[in-house]
């Protein structure tokens, strides 16, 4: 497991230059993982050092892809959306919704199946869990081809919501995770390499 050289700050720039690097120096780079031939970067060392997840945490408000007065709910993707989300929420004086993987929920529930650069997942949120109207901001970790992304949207529609925007920590270059977005306002704080 090496730190990695080759992260664009991006958006984490509100932070300053030296909070900034502070917080690159804590993500890892674990090469073919979950298999052959994809990096897997890793933002959990950031959560474990205080002076780390704070700068995270301030960057993600500060960098918010809309005023915070333009959404009601703030929900996390599992799993590391859900380290980060409920954080996001509480500093932004929200509610959090967790949009989790199948199997997880009770009935009733909603369900969306995604492609992955490495396989097919399904996602679900529970029926009655967003009121009509309310809009939500998606919050993950990671933004690779926009599956996912797009699987928690079509899900918070489906239940009656409206998709205020995305913020996500790291962005995959060269995927085009964000134009699968279309016109959805999104924001990340740092940028590399797929």
């Amino acid at each position: 497991m090496a730190h990695s050289g080759d992260i664009e700050i991006g958006q984490l720039e509100v932070v300053g230059e030296s909070d900034a690097n502070y917080l690159i120096s804590l993500i890892r780079t674990i090469p073919d993982f979950p298999k052959q031939g994809i990096l897997f970067r890793d933002f959990i060392p950031a959560l474990s050092d205080s002076r780390g997840l704070g700068i995270l945490l301030d960057a993600m408000e500060k960098t918010l892809p809309v005023p915070v007065d333009q959404f009601d709910l703030v929900a996390g993707l599992e799993a590391r959306g859900f380290l980060i989300g409920p954080q996001l929420a509480a500093k932004t004086g929200k509610g959090f919704l967790a949009i989790r993987k199948e199997g997880k929920l009770p009935p009733e529930t909603l369900s969306q199946e995604y492609s992955l650069e490495y396989g097919n997942a399904r996602i679900e949120i529970e029926k009655s869990c967003i009121q009509p109207g309310q809009r939500v901001l998606v919050v993950d970790d990671l933004i690779a081809t926009g599956g996912s992304a797009q699987a928690a949207a079509r899900l918070i529609e489906q239940a009656g919501g409206q998709v205020a925007g995305f913020s996500f920590v790291m962005e995959l270059n060269g995927l085009k995770g964000r134009e699968a977005l279309g016109s959805y306002p999104a924001s990340s704080l740092l940028n590399m390499p797929a």
